[in-house]
Protein backbone atom coordinates (compact mmCIF):
# COMPACT_ATOMS: atom_id res chain seq x y z
CA UNK A 1 0.00 0.00 0.00
CA UNK A 2 1.26 3.34 -0.62
CA UNK A 3 2.96 5.52 1.67
CA UNK A 4 -0.16 7.38 3.30
CA UNK A 5 -0.86 10.97 5.01
CA UNK A 6 -3.80 12.09 7.17
CA UNK A 7 -5.39 12.70 3.57
CA UNK A 8 -3.03 12.05 0.53
CA UNK A 9 -3.79 14.98 -1.97
CA UNK A 10 -5.33 14.11 -5.65
CA UNK A 11 -1.73 14.05 -6.90
CA UNK A 12 -0.40 11.05 -4.81
CA UNK A 13 -4.13 9.37 -5.22
CA UNK A 14 -4.33 9.95 -9.19
CA UNK A 15 -1.08 7.27 -10.22
CA UNK A 16 -2.35 4.46 -8.00
CA UNK A 17 -6.20 4.33 -7.86
CA UNK A 18 -5.95 5.70 -11.81
CA UNK A 19 -3.36 3.21 -13.71
CA UNK A 20 -2.80 3.16 -16.79
CA UNK A 21 -5.57 1.72 -18.88
CA UNK A 22 -8.25 2.65 -16.52
CA UNK A 23 -9.84 5.41 -18.61
CA UNK A 24 -9.58 3.45 -21.96
CA UNK A 25 -11.46 0.14 -21.41
CA UNK A 26 -13.68 -0.27 -24.16
CA UNK A 27 -16.18 -1.97 -21.74
CA UNK A 28 -15.39 -1.02 -18.38
CA UNK A 29 -15.57 2.91 -18.50
CA UNK A 30 -18.54 4.48 -18.86
CA UNK A 31 -17.90 8.38 -21.12
CA UNK A 32 -19.23 9.77 -18.12
CA UNK A 33 -16.57 8.88 -15.92
CA UNK A 34 -14.00 9.51 -18.60
CA UNK A 35 -15.23 12.94 -19.10
CA UNK A 36 -15.96 14.32 -15.93
CA UNK A 37 -16.36 11.69 -13.04
CA UNK A 38 -13.12 10.16 -12.60
CA UNK A 39 -11.79 13.72 -11.57
CA UNK A 40 -14.99 14.14 -8.84
CA UNK A 41 -14.31 10.59 -7.63
CA UNK A 42 -10.37 11.51 -6.66
CA UNK A 43 -11.46 14.42 -4.77
CA UNK A 44 -13.96 12.20 -2.90
CA UNK A 45 -11.42 9.26 -2.27
CA UNK A 46 -8.97 11.59 -0.39
CA UNK A 47 -11.51 11.85 2.35
CA UNK A 48 -12.23 8.07 2.73
CA UNK A 49 -9.06 6.53 1.88
CA UNK A 50 -8.31 5.91 5.92
CA UNK A 51 -11.24 5.87 7.31
CA UNK A 52 -13.06 2.64 7.77
CA UNK A 53 -15.60 2.50 5.16
CA UNK A 54 -14.73 -0.58 2.96
CA UNK A 55 -15.02 -0.91 -0.64
CA UNK A 56 -17.58 -3.22 -0.32
CA UNK A 57 -19.83 -1.09 2.13
CA UNK A 58 -19.51 1.71 -0.97
CA UNK A 59 -20.62 -0.70 -3.87
CA UNK A 60 -23.73 -1.91 -1.07
CA UNK A 61 -24.68 2.47 -1.20
CA UNK A 62 -24.12 2.96 -4.51
CA UNK A 63 -27.06 -0.08 -5.08
CA UNK A 64 -29.25 1.82 -3.09
CA UNK A 65 -28.90 5.20 -5.20
CA UNK A 66 -29.29 3.57 -8.12
CA UNK A 67 -32.74 1.97 -6.65
CA UNK A 68 -33.68 5.27 -5.22
CA UNK A 69 -34.17 6.19 -8.67
CA UNK A 70 -37.28 4.20 -9.31
CA UNK A 71 -39.31 6.04 -6.27
CA UNK A 72 -37.46 9.25 -7.15
CA UNK A 73 -39.12 9.76 -10.68
CA UNK A 74 -42.39 8.70 -9.34
CA UNK A 75 -42.19 12.58 -8.33
CA UNK A 76 -44.29 14.20 -10.59
CA UNK A 77 -43.00 16.61 -13.16
CA UNK A 78 -38.78 17.94 -13.27
CA UNK A 79 -38.27 17.74 -10.06
CA UNK A 80 -39.17 13.99 -10.07
CA UNK A 81 -36.99 13.49 -13.77
CA UNK A 82 -34.28 15.63 -11.29
CA UNK A 83 -33.82 13.44 -8.45
CA UNK A 84 -33.70 10.47 -10.73
CA UNK A 85 -30.62 11.68 -12.30
CA UNK A 86 -29.26 12.93 -9.06
CA UNK A 87 -29.72 9.13 -7.95
CA UNK A 88 -27.97 7.96 -11.08
CA UNK A 89 -24.95 10.58 -10.65
CA UNK A 90 -24.41 9.40 -6.92
CA UNK A 91 -24.62 5.52 -8.14
CA UNK A 92 -21.88 6.54 -10.81
CA UNK A 93 -19.77 8.49 -8.46
CA UNK A 94 -19.65 5.46 -6.10
CA UNK A 95 -19.18 3.09 -8.74
CA UNK A 96 -15.84 5.43 -9.49
CA UNK A 97 -15.07 5.55 -5.59
CA UNK A 98 -15.32 2.12 -4.51
CA UNK A 99 -12.74 0.73 -7.11
CA UNK A 100 -10.65 3.52 -6.10
CA UNK A 101 -10.60 2.59 -2.63
CA UNK A 102 -10.05 -1.18 -3.42
CA UNK A 103 -6.91 0.03 -5.36
CA UNK A 104 -5.04 2.52 -3.13
CA UNK A 105 -5.73 -0.35 -0.17
CA UNK A 106 -4.92 -3.34 -2.41
CA UNK A 107 -8.50 -4.87 -1.04
CA UNK A 108 -9.72 -6.48 -4.32
CA UNK A 109 -12.59 -9.21 -3.91
CA UNK A 110 -14.76 -11.48 -6.51
CA UNK A 111 -17.53 -10.61 -3.81
CA UNK A 112 -17.02 -6.97 -4.66
CA UNK A 113 -16.92 -7.83 -8.27
CA UNK A 114 -19.97 -9.22 -7.98
CA UNK A 115 -21.92 -6.84 -5.74
CA UNK A 116 -20.97 -4.75 -8.57
CA UNK A 117 -22.61 -6.24 -11.02
CA UNK A 118 -25.83 -6.55 -9.09
CA UNK A 119 -25.89 -3.04 -8.56
CA UNK A 120 -25.40 -2.37 -12.13
CA UNK A 121 -28.44 -4.90 -12.80
CA UNK A 122 -30.09 -3.43 -10.21
CA UNK A 123 -30.22 0.43 -11.31
CA UNK A 124 -30.52 -0.33 -15.09
CA UNK A 125 -33.99 -1.68 -14.02
CA UNK A 126 -34.91 0.42 -11.35
CA UNK A 127 -34.90 3.85 -13.46
CA UNK A 128 -36.66 1.91 -16.27
CA UNK A 129 -39.09 0.56 -14.08
CA UNK A 130 -39.28 4.14 -12.73
CA UNK A 131 -40.05 5.40 -15.80
CA UNK A 132 -42.64 3.38 -16.82
CA UNK A 133 -45.22 3.56 -13.62
CA UNK A 134 -43.83 7.85 -14.23
CA UNK A 135 -45.56 7.56 -17.20
CA UNK A 136 -48.43 5.49 -16.06
CA UNK A 137 -49.24 8.81 -13.54
CA UNK A 138 -49.92 7.11 -10.69
CA UNK A 139 -51.15 10.48 -8.95
CA UNK A 140 -52.63 11.67 -11.99
CA UNK A 141 -56.63 12.63 -11.66
CA UNK A 142 -57.67 9.80 -13.86
CA UNK A 143 -57.60 6.86 -14.20
CA UNK A 144 -53.90 5.04 -14.18
CA UNK A 145 -52.80 3.46 -17.43
CA UNK A 146 -50.70 0.20 -16.57
CA UNK A 147 -49.72 -0.55 -20.01
CA UNK A 148 -46.48 2.50 -19.24
CA UNK A 149 -45.76 0.56 -16.28
CA UNK A 150 -45.91 -2.69 -18.47
CA UNK A 151 -43.93 -1.23 -20.95
CA UNK A 152 -41.18 0.34 -18.95
CA UNK A 153 -40.90 -3.12 -16.94
CA UNK A 154 -40.42 -4.51 -20.43
CA UNK A 155 -37.45 -2.16 -21.29
CA UNK A 156 -36.19 -3.05 -17.85
CA UNK A 157 -36.22 -6.39 -18.67
CA UNK A 158 -34.52 -6.18 -22.05
CA UNK A 159 -31.65 -3.78 -20.50
CA UNK A 160 -30.91 -6.57 -17.73
CA UNK A 161 -31.05 -9.73 -20.40
CA UNK A 162 -28.33 -7.11 -22.42
CA UNK A 163 -26.10 -7.60 -19.37
CA UNK A 164 -26.52 -10.87 -19.23
CA UNK A 165 -26.00 -12.00 -22.41
CA UNK A 166 -22.60 -10.42 -21.83
CA UNK A 167 -22.20 -11.95 -18.51
CA UNK A 168 -22.80 -15.36 -19.78
CA UNK A 169 -20.38 -15.77 -21.95
CA UNK A 170 -17.82 -15.74 -19.02
CA UNK A 171 -19.65 -18.14 -17.44
CA UNK A 172 -19.94 -20.72 -20.23
CA UNK A 173 -16.13 -20.26 -21.32
CA UNK A 174 -15.40 -20.94 -17.48
CA UNK A 175 -17.56 -24.01 -17.62
CA UNK A 176 -15.70 -25.43 -20.57
CA UNK A 177 -12.85 -24.73 -19.42
CA UNK A 178 -11.70 -21.55 -21.87
CA UNK A 179 -9.94 -18.55 -20.55
CA UNK A 180 -11.60 -15.40 -20.63
CA UNK A 181 -12.82 -14.28 -23.81
CA UNK A 182 -10.48 -12.01 -25.47
CA UNK A 183 -11.35 -8.63 -26.77
CA UNK A 184 -10.74 -9.88 -30.63
CA UNK A 185 -13.30 -12.54 -30.14
CA UNK A 186 -16.21 -10.11 -29.78
CA UNK A 187 -15.62 -9.10 -33.35
CA UNK A 188 -18.39 -10.77 -35.87
CA UNK A 189 -16.95 -13.57 -38.31
CA UNK A 190 -19.08 -12.40 -41.06
CA UNK A 191 -18.99 -8.90 -42.76
CA UNK A 192 -22.68 -8.32 -42.77
CA UNK A 193 -22.77 -8.60 -39.23
CA UNK A 194 -19.68 -6.63 -38.57
CA UNK A 195 -21.29 -3.79 -40.75
CA UNK A 196 -24.15 -4.16 -38.74
CA UNK A 197 -22.36 -3.54 -35.19
CA UNK A 198 -20.67 -0.91 -36.38
CA UNK A 199 -23.56 0.87 -37.77
CA UNK A 200 -25.36 0.44 -33.92
CA UNK A 201 -22.20 1.53 -32.19
CA UNK A 202 -22.01 4.55 -34.34
CA UNK A 203 -25.64 5.45 -33.94
CA UNK A 204 -25.31 4.28 -29.82
CA UNK A 205 -29.11 3.96 -29.86
CA UNK A 206 -28.96 0.90 -27.60
CA UNK A 207 -27.06 3.29 -24.56
CA UNK A 208 -30.73 4.80 -24.33
CA UNK A 209 -31.78 2.14 -22.30
CA UNK A 210 -28.64 1.87 -19.58
CA UNK A 211 -29.52 3.55 -16.72
CA UNK A 212 -27.69 6.84 -16.91
CA UNK A 213 -28.37 7.75 -20.30
CA UNK A 214 -32.07 6.98 -19.38
CA UNK A 215 -32.15 9.21 -16.80
CA UNK A 216 -30.88 12.52 -18.96
CA UNK A 217 -33.80 11.59 -21.57
CA UNK A 218 -35.83 10.91 -19.07
CA UNK A 219 -35.19 14.76 -18.02
CA UNK A 220 -35.40 16.00 -21.37
CA UNK A 221 -38.34 14.65 -21.87
CA UNK A 222 -40.08 15.71 -18.66
CA UNK A 223 -38.96 19.20 -19.97
CA UNK A 224 -40.94 18.90 -23.00
CA UNK A 225 -44.02 17.20 -21.12
CA UNK A 226 -44.15 20.52 -18.62
CA UNK A 227 -44.02 22.61 -21.88
CA UNK A 228 -46.86 20.74 -23.32
CA UNK A 229 -48.94 20.39 -20.56
CA UNK A 230 -49.40 16.50 -20.55
CA UNK A 231 -47.08 13.22 -20.52
CA UNK A 232 -47.36 12.68 -24.18
CA UNK A 233 -43.13 12.75 -24.63
CA UNK A 234 -42.53 10.90 -21.71
CA UNK A 235 -44.62 7.48 -22.96
CA UNK A 236 -43.17 8.02 -26.52
CA UNK A 237 -40.16 7.48 -24.88
CA UNK A 238 -41.31 4.06 -23.04
CA UNK A 239 -42.40 3.21 -26.13
CA UNK A 240 -39.15 3.84 -27.83
CA UNK A 241 -36.83 2.43 -24.75
CA UNK A 242 -39.10 -0.52 -24.69
CA UNK A 243 -38.43 -1.21 -28.80
CA UNK A 244 -34.79 -0.38 -28.03
CA UNK A 245 -34.66 -2.78 -25.64
CA UNK A 246 -36.21 -5.84 -27.04
CA UNK A 247 -34.38 -5.25 -30.39
CA UNK A 248 -31.10 -5.36 -28.86
CA UNK A 249 -31.58 -7.84 -26.49
CA UNK A 250 -32.20 -10.22 -30.07
CA UNK A 251 -29.04 -8.42 -32.51
CA UNK A 252 -27.27 -8.94 -28.84
CA UNK A 253 -27.46 -12.37 -28.81
CA UNK A 254 -26.75 -12.83 -32.59
CA UNK A 255 -23.73 -10.91 -32.24
CA UNK A 256 -21.93 -13.01 -29.21
CA UNK A 257 -23.43 -16.49 -31.45
CA UNK A 258 -21.69 -14.94 -34.52
CA UNK A 259 -18.51 -13.88 -33.11
CA UNK A 260 -15.74 -16.05 -31.43
CA UNK A 261 -16.45 -15.49 -27.61
CA UNK A 262 -18.02 -19.32 -27.74
CA UNK A 263 -15.09 -20.52 -29.59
Amino acid sequence: MPKQSVKPSVAELRPVVHPAGVKDRRSGEHWMGRLYMREVSLRVDRHLVNTRVTPNQLTYLMTVCGVLAAPALLVPGIPGAVLGVVAVQLYLLLDCVDGEIARWRQQFSLGGVYLDRVGAYLTDAAVLVGFGLRAADLWGSGRIDWLWAFLGTLAALGAILIKAETDLVGVARHQGGLPPVKEAASEPRSSGMALARKAAAALKFHRLVLGIEASLLILFLAVLDSIRGDLFFSRLGVVVLAGIALLQTLLHLVSILASSRLK
